[in-house]
């Protein structure tokens, strides 16, 4: 019943008002290639989908406060999981952590049901790397539904699966807590700590009905988890503002933001994959993800933080953004953008990042390997 897996597996404020630019509605939404539906994980999604009505409803008519409580502590822990673990962490390299933190961090992404680590990283360095692209594992041009979860009912298109061969994954395979989580993944981790553990808390500790207790901590806050992740490939690919780089479809949207502990800031993301922030930070509201980092920073267990200095920030402002973002005190420093359009960048490593890039970026709390 590990149905995220399995799909994944199976196939190797003025934000929200402001929609798609026209040059992008003028792009094709129809697929250049025979889609090939994968009617086993359709199957499993109906499941999953049905099975986290139900629990919704138990979670009005008999779930214990408690249980209802633990649920939503759930899909905080998973959705960390997702955004300062196999995001931020492994996938972009925006910062380095030390064992302790990169165990907790796997659990908690266990916990969310993405697939193994390995896995998500790979799709997500394609997706960044060839963004919107036949290349693109969920490009947005395919229409709201594909980039939300239909790209996991078709097979991969051609393109996906050739570029994906060119993605440098060495850091992940060097990585034992990730190979780990990657060989007992589907047969262990999965089913004990994703699907049961959940389930177990409630019925141990304050005597919740078993059944009660799975269908509202594991299925239905698995499909939370799931759509709330989702919405950044779709909802923050069509609609928001595009403050950083007006010519590419991702789109910086607070209420995605809000959602997911700061992953919405989605324009800005696309621009800078590097920044561990994912988004300028003014305080912790719109970013819990970040709040979560800075906190193991300051205890040691995370470091090397990459951030973005603010002459790089206004720099590309000035050069392609939609002039939705604005600066206290408005100044070009000089008219050379030293970020290179054209030149997309999955994070930290990526050898197409230019030394002029390298320049810009701000590191911090720096510690020894």
């Amino acid at each position: 019943m590990q149905v995220q897996a399995i799909v994944q597996s199976e196939i190797t404020q003025e934000e929200v008002k402001t929609s798609v630019p026209t040059k992008f509605k003028d792009e094709s939404s129809k697929p250049q290639y025979k889609w090939e539906l994968i009617w086993r994980n359709i199957i499993l999604y109906i499941i999953m989908h049905l099975t986290a009505l139900y629990g919704l409803i138990l979670v009005f008519v008999s779930a214990k406060v408690l249980t209802t409580v633990w649920t939503w502590f759930m899909l905080v822990v998973g959705l960390q999981g997702i955004t300062s673990g196999v995001h931020r962490l492994w996938t972009h390299r925006s910062y380095k952590a030390k064992l302790p933190l990169r165990i907790l961090l796997c659990i908690f992404q266990t916990i969310a049901l993405q697939n193994h680590i390995y896995d998500w990283v790979t799709d997500h360095r394609v997706h960044h790397k060839y963004v919107d692209t036949d290349a693109d594992p969920h490009n947005s041009k395919r229409g709201f539904f594909f980039c939300h979860m239909g790209w996991l009912f078709v097979k991969k298109h051609k393109d996906v699966i050739e570029k994906t061969k060119t993605i440098d994954l060495r850091d992940i395979e060097a990585d034992p807590v990730v190979m780990f989580q990657k060989k007992y993944y589907h047969l262990v981790l999965a089913p004990l700590i994703g699907f049961l553990f959940p389930a177990w808390v409630p019925w141990y500790f304050w005597n919740e009905n078993f059944v009660t207790s799975f269908f509202v901590a594991t299925m239905f806050r698995y499909a939370l988890t799931t759509n709330c992740t989702f919405l950044v490939n779709s909802v923050a690919h069509m609609y928001g503002t595009r403050p950083y780089d007006k010519n590419i479809r991702p789109t910086d949207n607070v209420p995605v933001t809000v959602i997911t502990g700061g992953e919405g800031w989605h324009n800005y993301h696309h621009t800078f994959p590097w920044d561990y922030k994912t988004g300028e930070l003014g305080n912790y509201t719109t970013n819990t993800s970040t709040a979560l980092i800075d906190f193991m920073a300051k205890i040691g267990w995370a470091y090397d933080l990459k951030t973005v200095s603010e002459d790089m920030i206004m720099k590309r402002v000035n050069r392609t953004g939609d002039g939705t973002r604005k600066f206290d005190n408005h100044q070009v420093v000089d008219d050379h953008d030293h970020h290179h359009e054209g030149d997309n960048l999955w994070g930290w490593g990526d050898e197409d990042m230019k030394d002029e890039d390298l320049s810009y970026v701000k590191i911090t709390h720096r510690k020894a390997e």
